[in-house]
């Protein structure tokens, strides 16, 4: 028997946007491609926070990758 030990929480919102780093307070100039991720997530008394991350391209192609394979699995129930 499997326990869920985390509280459930709802998926309300989610976008993202590429985005294109040209420089930081480090180094001059970056140019790389990044996916910018905003999740809105409400946890089980309905209180919405706010949780965003960035990935790099090959992060993002190995996320979405991951997600293809749920709806593949999702398709077979």
């Amino acid at each position: 028997m499997r326990k869920h030990l985390e509280q459930e929480s709802e998926l309300v919102d989610f976008q993202w946007k590429l985005g294109m780093a040209v420089s930081s307070d480090s180094c001059r100039s970056l140019k790389y491609p990044y996916v910018a991720v905003m999740l809105k997530v409400a946890d089980h008394s309905g209180q919405v926070k706010n949780k965003s991350f960035e990935m790099t391209i090959p992060q993002f192609q190995n996320f979405y990758r991951q997600f293809k394979d749920i709806a593949a699995i999702i398709e077979t129930v």
